[in-house]
């Protein structure tokens, strides 16, 4: 298909389509039981484990060159605190907003964690969560704050801590505010250190762009294993759980498209430009593994600005998460609430949730276990029982998918929008077909 000069794009879905295919005839031809299929499963994690690694293995660097170079750009220089607050406002708000559609799903399928059957794996899990805990309520909110800070940014660079991701955020935020000062008193200086920059951002990108050709056979081999390997009986059994979760993060999806639409833009366009990191998020359920995609798409499809692309994609990683630190957290405190005798639909309950969830997506971290992470210190919060958060795990990779791909799409709404507000926007780049767009 690329020696034919078929689009990206196309190949992209491509690989969707046949992992799917082919996921559904290994399922049903040998079972999820079977020593063959888990034989297979292991040369399937070969190319989907390989690629998510890569792109592991660059997010790092990337997060710490893009909010460096993005102080870096003239661009940025020009109303950079009015450009940071929006990115944030819109990824917070949004978040907010995430919290009150998930308990309005919550509500409407009436879900209750007490009509949940909970076996080996749901009390394995419950037990994992409680740990969790424990190590979360040993730290009160200030603690909780400061462990935000690097303290140690080398040790943070190697991803050791939950919160590394916002630590390398706030130490690359350091050195940018420091060469803001250097470039008004020492010109000579500052020109060395962007040249420096700007050639490593350069160098960097290249091995994204390199890792980022792999992306049809990392989605095919990362989709025939988890449709292979997915637990029919079980999502059949919690459908209403999955239903209810979907119907909240395609409402929440719609409010993104809203949002892009206010901004007067074409919201049909941001889908098919955006499609292709949703896509990745979806089958990879990493925000963090697919931020490369994430700030590609932005700079090179929807002309978003490399300052502004760079602080969003970085941003969204480990702020204002959508669907893994705001719908996701918002539906189990409801679900959970009736089980302690607490009714969910106080006006103070609900509030306060919504309050909390905001306020605790600062830090959730952009890898698998983020929503787990995040849902821990919202039902903490409200002083319900985390044990029960574990009774999803046999459906939590179906749902997860989704709330991924929320997650990033947030991220991208946050830097479009913000970019259309501030008149930064290439609109000719954003309106341009996409067939006539290189990756």
């Amino acid at each position: 298909m690329g020696r034919k000069h078929i689009s990206f794009s196309k190949r992209v879905f491509t690989g969707l389509g046949l992992g799917i295919a082919y996921g559904l005839v290994l399922h049903y031809v040998y079972g999820t039981d079977s020593e063959i299929l888990s034989e297979s499963v292991q040369w399937f994690n070969l190319v989907g484990n390989g690629y998510i690694k890569l792109l592991q293995m660059i997010v790092m660097p990337l997060v710490f060159i893009s909010i460096l170079s993005a102080f870096t750009k003239i661009t940025i220089g020009k109303n950079f605190g009015k450009k940071t607050g929006l990115i944030l406002s819109l990824l917070i708000g949004t978040t907010a907003v995430a919290a009150a559609v998930g308990i309005l799903s919550a509500v409407v399928f009436d879900l209750d964690a007490s009509q949940i059957v909970s076996g080996d794996a749901e009390t394995e899990r419950g037990a994992y969560i409680e740990m969790r805990t424990a190590e979360v309520a040993d730290l009160t909110l200030p603690q909780q704050i400061v462990d935000l800070l690097p303290g140690n940014p080398f040790l943070d660079f190697t991803g050791a801590r939950p919160t590394s991701t916002i630590a390398v955020v706030i130490f690359a935020a350091f050195l940018g505010f420091a060469y803001l000062g250097i470039a008004r008193k020492e010109e000579e200086h500052a020109a060395v250190l962007k040249s420096t920059v700007d050639a490593v951002y350069a160098w960097i990108m290249r091995v994204v762009k390199i890792i980022l050709r792999l992306t049809p056979y990392g989605i095919l081999a990362i989709m025939a294993r988890t449709v292979a390997m997915s637990d029919f009986d079980a999502i059949y059994d919690l459908g209403k759980f999955v239903i209810a979760s979907y119907v909240a993060l395609i409402i929440m999806f719609a409010i993104h498209l809203l949002i892009v639409s206010l901004s007067g833009l074409n919201p049909f366009t941001y889908v098919k430009k955006a499609a292709e990191p949703l896509l990745f998020a979806f089958t990879s359920r990493s925000s963090a593994g697919t931020l490369p995609l994430t700030i590609n798409a932005q700079t090179t499809r929807l002309g978003v600005p490399e300052g502004i692309a760079n602080f969003a994609g970085s941003f969204g990683l480990s702020i204002g998460q959508n669907g893994c630190a705001g719908i996701y957290p918002a539906m189990l405190a409801v679900m959970i609430a009736p089980t302690v005798g607490q009714n969910p639909l106080e006006p103070m309950f609900l509030l306060t949730l919504i309050a909390v969830v905001a306020i605790s997506s600062f830090g959730v971290a952009g890898v698998g276990g983020g929503a787990t992470f995040a849902a821990i210190l919202v039902l903490s919060a409200m002083d319900l029982p985390v044990a029960l958060a574990g009774l999803l795990i046999s459906v939590e990779p179906l749902i997860d998918m989704g709330r991924t791909a929320l997650n990033v799409s947030g991220a991208m709404v946050s830097g479009v929008t913000t970019s259309k507000i501030t008149g930064e926007l290439d609109t000719d780049m954003y309106n341009e077909a996409i067939d006539n767009q290189t990756v």
